[in-house]
């Protein structure tokens, strides 16, 4: 049963935020000193950022870290002995993420949570975790979420959300994990006035979000270019830098290491890019994806044609981060237009 809408006072959010710190670890966006806004687990209230839009880094660091050690390993005596490091000791709750990061993370789900494969770190944290989404009350002129399923208001994946009413947040219970957060003497009974305002502002959200790509059906499209002189032209712009993949929320390549001195050491999994030359270099030499042709090809074509088939969504959940932070202005939108042309 869906609970009636709460009503959450901004002056009483660093109080809610204390109570429930107490029983979880909170993740929420922080800006650095150099200016980068990112989710990091929080100490105090006081560090958290809410102005940003959106921060420069995805939430899906949370349960798929840039780097993440797997286990350590030791010679003892005459015995190896290795320590798993994928224990989630305490509870999680994550702060602030907007509808498009939410969506990626259940797209991640699809990955890494598979009928055929599980991977035990990124379960384990996303059993451990509750999700409190964040309404985009206004969407930047790079988003396009609402043409890709989602939208600047969109609750899937979210087990509670928060609506920015000013002095307020509308807060909306979705599930049992976001139920049990509610039970807290902060929150009250929202009025009518405060829901017709959220109403309001979710209307104006949506006018704002580009809804107008043509993504369904692209992989068929996709399949009859794979050999296309289109490629030949639409990666000339691209240097390479790999910036829109590690700011990817739904990029989930990887490379894995063992590093050790002496005889102890442990094996790490560190983010990787399907933009780097290195990434398909083989052992014999050979590389099958030698320029930035083939390079840029893959990246549109693992999350248009590849991720569909396998999974039926799109790779893509419209946060715009790719546009927004790209040194030459490699706008994907346009990429996706021209290939409706082709």
């Amino acid at each position: 049963m869906r609970l009636k809408p709460l009503k959450l006072d901004k002056k009483d959010f660093d109080l809610f935020l204390q109570d429930v710190m107490i029983g979880y670890d909170l993740y929420a966006p922080v800006r650095l000193e150099e200016g980068v806004s990112v989710f990091r687990r929080i100490a105090r209230p006081e560090e958290i950022d809410l102005d940003s839009p959106n921060p420069q880094k995805p939430a899906n660091e949370i349960f798929f870290p840039q780097s993440e050690a797997m286990f350590r390993f030791e010679k003892v005596e005459d015995r190896d002995r290795v320590t798993p490091t994928d224990e989630v000791k305490k509870l999680r709750l994550v702060l602030g993420a907007r509808a498009c990061d939410i969506q990626a993370i259940s797209l991640l789900d699809l990955v890494f949570l598979g009928k055929e494969y599980t991977d035990v770190y990124f379960l384990q944290k996303r059993q451990a975790t509750t999700i409190i989404g964040f309404a985009c009350n206004h969407p930047l002129t790079t988003c396009f979420c609402a043409s890709t399923g989602g939208g600047p208001f969109a609750r899937e994946g979210s087990d509670l959300f928060f609506i920015d009413l000013g002095d307020s947040y509308l807060v909306e219970p979705l599930t049992e994990k976001g139920k049990a957060i509610v039970q807290n003497r902060l929150f009250r009974e929202a009025g009518q006035e405060e829901i017709a305002l959220a109403s309001e502002l979710e209307k104006k959200a949506a006018k704002k979000s580009d809804a107008s790509l043509p993504v369904e059906g692209i992989e068929k499209r996709l399949d009859e270019m794979v050999e296309s002189r289109f490629w030949d032209r639409i990666h000339e712009k691209c240097i390479g830098c790999s910036v829109c993949t590690f700011l990817c929320p739904t990029c989930h390549c990887f490379d894995i290491v063992d590093e050790a001195v002496n005889d102890r050491g442990q094996r790490v999994r560190n983010w990787d890019t399907c933009l780097s030359s290195l990434y398909s270099l083989e052992t014999s030499g050979h590389n099958p994806r030698p320029t930035g042709r083939e390079r840029t090809r893959q990246r549109i074509m693992h999350k248009f044609n590849y991720f569909p088939k396998n999974f039926n969504k799109i790779a893509c959940v419209g946060c715009g981060r790719c546009i927004l932070y790209c040194p030459v202005n490699f706008d994907v939108r346009q990429v996706i237009q021209e290939i409706n042309k082709q």
